[in-house]
């Protein structure tokens, strides 16, 4: 429903009245505590303002998100609504375009991550987590996030690039590291032409600049390629597009490619943190998982890495933007207004998941799963992120690999809160856990 409807409000939905900015720094800082407070105060529809100029209305009823992620694409702009992104993923990226360019980029880049070519990762995937959790220090307390992000972000080398040897990437490698590490206020500020200039801002710049001139030579590299037709890496798919309409620029590729990279890998390392802290704190499901990776049983491992994902989501809202007004919950929503299903406000709601603070894995095993809508870490609607199925499969493999020869122990008790980086919440200790070989 759009513009064309009467007029049922004038004004957004009621929200905290802090200055933007103070309001900003408690969205970017503390975000996970912050909409369930405002959830209690508002109700199920209340409006967030961020720096510099942004109304972000936050959804927590299903049917209020339906209507976004079933809404024409004409309507809601996931790539407007993505704009906080667009600084280090770049304005061609299929997360940052709308309508037809996105419809374009999205058709070029599934490929890589359905069918065939998703079956076609497994052995990759195995072998490289098998490597990784090789040399483990058995008996000694350490941060599994960081073990997974090394690994994730050597498996999308390896699809993005189809290799992942040589000294220009063995420094993108590390450079990348860098980037992902950056906060929230770093990406606000590098929407702001002077604060590039100066301080964390300009080093992250810099940062940036460096791993575009190394993407940039390694597609100069590939184009010359003689072997460029028998590779099956996204770089090479993308190069070898027939369709002149489809061809991509150098500036094209480069935003494709910095994408994947830098999503492609972070979201699930950070899901297989949880999950191992989760399983480390939990000595009936972790014995359930273990059971599972001996007898290959990979219906409960995908579960496993579903629960790590619907408890602590590593995005808290979907972002669309409105390019007209639209009525949502009695409100007419102006054109220009962000609207944000909240995954977190929905994957804690008792009303959608039985004892919602408990790590259970088995609420997707039973019954057909959770009911429609109220879990969806990867998404919603035509703008579903393309690499879901490729994520729970790396997922799924690297649990078993872990858990086939390991069991997990946490360094104490008391679990571990979280904390933002970027627009991710990860572990706030890392996820430390200690493995004993079985």
């Amino acid at each position: 429903m759009t513009s064309t409807l009467p007029r049922v409000a004038t004004t957004l939905p009621p929200g905290p009245k802090l200055p933007p900015i103070v309001q900003t720094l408690l969205f970017a800082n503390f975000r996970h505590r912050l909409l369930p407070l405002l959830r209690r105060r508002y109700g199920d529809l209340f409006t967030v303002r961020l720096y510099p100029n942004r109304q972000a209305v936050q959804l927590a009823n299903l049917e209020h998100i339906k209507t976004v992620f079933a809404g024409p694409v004409t309507t809601f702009h996931a790539g407007e609504g993505n704009v906080i992104l667009k600084p280090i993923m770049g304005e061609h990226s299929v997360l940052l375009t709308d309508e037809d360019v996105h419809l374009r980029a999205r058709k070029l880049l599934m490929p890589a991550f359905h069918g065939a070519a998703l079956r076609g990762y497994r052995d990759m995937i195995t072998e490289l987590a098998e490597q990784e959790v090789s040399h483990w220090p058995a008996g000694q307390v350490f941060r599994s996030h960081e073990r997974m992000q090394a690994l994730t972000l050597e498996i999308i080398l390896r699809v993005v690039f189809g290799v992942a040897e040589g000294p220009r990437l063995d420094e993108l490698r590390r450079l990348l590291t860098g980037l992902v590490d950056i906060g929230v206020l770093d990406l606000f500020g590098l929407h702001n032409e002077k604060l590039r200039k100066i301080g964390p801002w300009k080093r992250s710049k810099l940062l940036q600049d460096r791993v575009d001139e190394l993407v940039y030579a390694e597609i100069a590299e590939r184009r010359t390629a003689a072997d460029l037709a028998e590779r099956g890496d996204v770089l090479s798919r993308l190069l070898t597009v027939s369709a002149e309409e489809d061809r991509l620029t150098d500036a094209e590729l480069r935003d494709q490619l910095i994408t994947l990279l830098l999503a492609g890998h972070e979201t699930t390392a950070t899901s297989l943190a949880w999950a191992f802290h989760e399983l480390s704190r939990d000595p009936v499901r972790l014995g359930a998982a273990l059971k599972a990776a001996d007898e290959g049983d990979e219906k409960y491992l995908e579960a496993v890495a579903k629960e790590a994902m619907r408890l602590h989501p590593v995005i808290s809202e979907v972002a669309r933007k409105l390019t007209e007004d639209v009525e949502i919950g009695g409100y007419r929503l102006p054109a220009g207004a962000t609207v944000m299903p909240s995954i977190v406000l929905v994957h804690s709601d008792a009303a959608h998941h039985d004892a919602p603070d408990a790590f259970r894995p088995e609420r997707f095993l039973t019954d057909g799963g959770p009911a429609s809508g109220t879990w969806f870490p990867f998404g919603g609607g035509v703008r579903r992120c393309l690499g879901a199925g490729f994520s729970l499969l790396e997922a799924t493999i690297v649990l078993r690999a872990v858990l086939s020869r390991y069991r997990l122990a946490p360094d104490r008790a008391r679990p571990e809160g979280s904390r933002p980086r970027h627009i991710t919440m990860v572990p706030a200790r890392g996820s430390r856990i200690a493995v004993t070989p079985r």
